[in-house]
């Protein structure tokens, strides 16, 4: 996809947003490609910083699902938020993170993980037993040291920041990002 696409993609997110609001706001639908599967996170931001964010690993569905769904979710049900209020909205601008195909990592302890993690592209999912965290790429703008980017990735999911066992697994994926930012 190239940078076109969300000047369809992100109308898409701000009207399934708006309409659940009650605000008539329609946004073209039409384009073959969005019945494609495709996993996507949608990020709401308000004044540099985060408002709501929640989205999909694995493309389970079509886009436009993905993309409606996941923008009323981090609208109305991030648990870290509480809903957004029409007045908000106008105030709001929405990211959308197109994800490519989750590739395994392999590594030998945490140090090797690290070593192996790319600064600034990966996103990566963290996994143990019941814990299961992610952070899209975006995230290594506010945490640029590996050690740290981890360290919060095993909080996120539940884990003390020190917490390190041999069955862990680590996931990398890349993003091809659209915000309104970029639109405005």
């Amino acid at each position: 996809m190239s940078i076109d696409e969300g000047e369809i993609l992100l109308p898409i997110a701000r009207s399934a947003i708006a309409n659940k609001l009650g605000i008539s706001l329609h946004a073209d639908e039409g384009a073959s490609w969005l019945a494609d599967p495709c996993a996507c996170f949608v990020t709401l931001m308000q004044q540099g910083g985060l408002r709501g964010c929640i989205g999909s690993l694995e493309a389970h569905r079509p886009l436009l699902a993905d993309i409606k769904s996941n923008a009323v979710s981090a609208a109305f049900s991030d648990p870290r938020f509480a809903p957004l209020s029409k007045s908000e909205l106008p105030d709001t601008v929405i990211e959308i993170s197109l994800l490519s195909d989750a590739k395994a990592m392999e590594f030998r302890n945490e140090a090797d993980a690290l070593s192996k993690l790319r600064p600034g592209h990966d996103g990566v999912i963290f996994e143990f037993s019941r814990y299961r965290s992610t952070f899209l790429p975006q995230v290594w703008e506010q945490l640029p040291e590996p050690e740290l980017f981890m360290a919060h990735l095993k909080r996120k999911a539940g884990l003390p920041r020190e917490f390190w066992h041999p069955e862990i697994r680590l996931a990398r994926y890349s993003v091809t990002k659209f915000s309104e930012a970029e639109y405005a």
